[in-house]
């Protein structure tokens, strides 16, 4: 090997431990202090978190009661709507949100329902009201000197929140503001092929989903595995993550990739300890694959690693997961983008 050969593998090697840093970076908790608030739709803003408390008046109330974690100094930062699952409560997620934020990501995390039918049409209208409320009133629920960069906005949801993430994406409700990202977190679209919930989002056909915001999709192993013989599996085979990835028009969307944690479950994501009957049944209906603090890791970090891709412009920590995914804090059975076939990552 001649010294020029010597010098590119040298660096090439450098560049990929800097990528893989960059990537072990967002899989832990960010440099910022957060700050957890809840905005209900009836009163002003109370502070259920550390930090002063946010300034009641400064607009409008929200159409639905938040969940809004925030970084803690001042500066100007993104805005995520995260939707949750069915028949969850937004607080269930708020460690997950605190990662996020703690990156530099103002999370905002209504509570679209509380009981709720099959139809989602009214979570899509609900959710497109809360993007519409944004430019008017999120300056109330954010700690002083905090201000939402709100030209566009990112929408995540989890389970049934991930298919009305998508009905977004779509058009199923007309948006206030332009789609920056979409991040669906096992996203389940009813309980089973020819069992969708209405509106149904998924078609059956490849690449129908004409989705013009860069889209990421995470999976769980798990999750189409049901807990026992007597139950149904929480993220159906045929209308959960692989399948909305499957349907993704290629052409639409600038980009795209999709990520699935092999052995863990739909609800790995959430808190330790989501308390009272509902967060009973997300242990006791979804297999699980046990600690979640590995899964909340691998999501936080790869939303993070994602938004930083396509709302910022630095795809550093993208790239990072894409070259070393081995260095998630949990095993993917898939890596896949969309320039390129699906991966079995090296182990």
């Amino acid at each position: 090997m001649n010294t020029a050969s010597a010098a590119l593998l040298f660096l090439a090697h450098c560049l990929l431990l800097l990528m893989g840093s960059e990537a072990g970076g967002v899989f832990d908790h960010g440099r910022h202090r957060v700050s957890l608030s809840r905005v209900d739709e009836a009163r002003a803003p109370s502070r259920c978190g550390g930090g002063a408390p946010a300034q009641p008046g400064a607009g409008t109330l929200p159409p639905k009661p938040l969940l809004v974690a925030a970084p803690h100094e001042t500066g100007e930062y993104p805005v995520l709507v995260f939707l949750h699952g069915y028949l969850v409560v937004n607080s269930f997620y708020s460690q997950l949100f605190q990662h996020i934020a703690s990156h530099g990501y103002i999370i905002v995390a209504p509570q679209l329902y509380t009981i709720s039918g099959p139809d989602t049409t009214e979570e899509i209208n609900a959710a497109a009201a809360v993007i519409g409320w944004l430019p008017s009133g999120l300056s109330s629920a954010l700690p002083p000197g905090v201000r939402a960069a709100v030209t566009k906005v990112s929408v995540s949801g989890h389970s049934r929140g991930g298919k009305v993430a998508f009905a977004l994406a779509l058009g199923h409700a007309k948006l206030a503001l332009p789609l920056a990202a979409l991040v669906a977190v096992d996203p389940v679209d009813g309980m089973g092929v020819g069992r969708q919930t209405p509106p149904p989002i998924l078609t059956g056909r490849s690449r129908s989903l004409r989705v013009s915001a860069p889209a990421m999709v995470i999976g769980s192993g798990l999750g189409e595995l049901p807990r026992g013989p007597l139950l149904p599996p929480c993220a159906p085979r045929g209308v959960s993550h692989a399948a909305f990835y499957a349907e993704l028009d290629r052409a639409a969307a600038p980009g795209a990739c999709h990520l699935v944690a092999a052995d863990y479950g739909h609800t790995d994501m959430m808190d330790d300890d989501t308390p009272g009957a509902r967060g009973m049944l997300t242990r006791a209906i979804c297999r699980s694959g046990g600690a979640r603090a590995p899964m909340r890791r691998f999501v936080g970090g790869a939303a993070v690693a994602f938004l930083d891709k396509w709302v910022r412009g630095d795809g550093a920590a993208m790239n990072g997961i894409r070259a070393r995914p081995e260095q998630a804090p949990v095993a993917l059975s898939v890596v896949e983008f969309l320039d390129e076939e699906a991966v079995a990552p090296t182990e």
